[in-house]
């Protein structure tokens, strides 16, 4: 769940978009696949106690579902007026750990940015960053789930959220973008982000920068047939009709990274995210797109399909995404509902 405030810190933008020219560090190896791969993606659940309750039944109807090989969580496991206690994230942990597929969990501002809330008890937030990061990421460059798969993680610059895998020729970038400004939105009792609190978001920006341009490499390197770069915020809101540069500076650096590589890239790019919670599908950088200016992005992006997923207290189904060979789009996707 998003909360804006229109303030930001002088010169932080500068500092967020030196980061974009960073080196590649990571790789990993392609899979070739002649037949249909199909992957689950949700997010924004479970919100609230009946959710909770019913998380179970939704994770067996995706076990059970024979296309799905592979599970993607958006992040925001909780509401955004729920407390953030260790027994809480304990609780999420042990129903993704009875995933049958690999789950690839891309964390999410509930869980950690929005915890200085007083309804959610008050936390500092890098400290309810550090327990996500234990909690969910015990071992780096694997999977959650049951039978959890090797992917290639950014542990070693203290990001092991950020992970990238390929499948079916398709490349795949979980990155950790998330609302509330990506984490510069104030804290409770502050009009201005602490220092602290920049430095975190400077460092997890150089990294998502730079894990997106070593994807887009490698799938140039590997002649992959499409890009998917899963994310928790929506950066572009298509409910919000004017939105305010001091509400949004902080993705400028993130936005103008994947204008950049989409451009370059032959083929399809897709970029799934939730924090909107209702079902969209559009392309955000394409010509007349508000988003171009606000973004400082010179040239419209037409090859840039971005999927904002339903969540929250409504959701009542999962995305199931094929990725099928003999599809001139690569991906193709359906809403299951969710079974009573």
């Amino acid at each position: 769940m998003r909360l804006r405030r229109a303030s930001f810190i002088t010169g932080s933008v500068a500092l967020i978009a030196a980061t974009v020219g960073l080196p590649s560090a990571t790789a990993t190896s392609a899979s070739h696949e002649d037949k249909p791969y199909a992957f689950a993606v949700i997010g924004d659940i479970p919100y609230g106690a009946a959710q909770i309750a019913a998380f179970p039944k939704v994770v067996q109807q995706i076990n059970a579902d024979p296309q799905v090989r592979l599970v993607s969580h958006l992040g925001d496991i909780k509401d955004g007026s729920s407390q953030c206690t260790d027994e809480y994230f304990g609780q999420v942990k042990t129903q993704f750990d009875k995933f049958s597929d690999p789950l690839v969990y891309t964390v999410g501002d509930n869980e950690w940015t929005d915890c200085h809330r007083v309804n959610n008890g008050g936390y500092n937030p890098l400290e309810r960053l550090a327990k996500i990061r234990s909690v969910f990421f015990p071992t780096p460059g694997r999977t959650l789930g049951e039978h959890p798969a090797k992917v290639t993680s950014q542990a070693g610059q203290g990001l092991p959220e950020d992970v990238t895998f390929t499948r079916a020729d398709v490349a795949f970038a979980a990155v950790h973008v998330v609302g509330s400004n990506n984490s510069l939105a104030p804290w409770t009792g502050r009009t201005a982000p602490t220092p602290e609190q920049t430095a975190e978001v400077l460092g997890r920006t150089a990294g998502v920068i730079q894990e997106i341009r070593d994807t887009f490499a490698r799938a140039r390197e590997e002649h992959n047939r499409a890009v998917v770069l899963l994310t928790q915020a929506d950066m572009f809101d298509p409910t919000v009709t004017a939105p305010a540069y001091a509400d949004w500076y902080a993705f400028q650096p993130v936005v103008q990274a994947i204008a950049q590589e989409s451009a370059a890239f032959r083929g399809p790019v897709y970029l799934f995210n939730g924090d909107s919670h209702q079902y969209n599908a559009d392309q955000p950088l394409a010509a007349g797109s508000k988003w171009l200016t606000l973004y400082g992005v010179t040239k419209p992006v037409s090859n840039l399909t971005r999927v904002t997923i339903d969540g929250s207290t409504a959701v009542n189904n999962y995305l199931r995404v094929t990725i099928d060979p003999k599809n001139r789009d690569v991906l193709s996707w359906t809403r299951v509902p969710f079974t009573s």
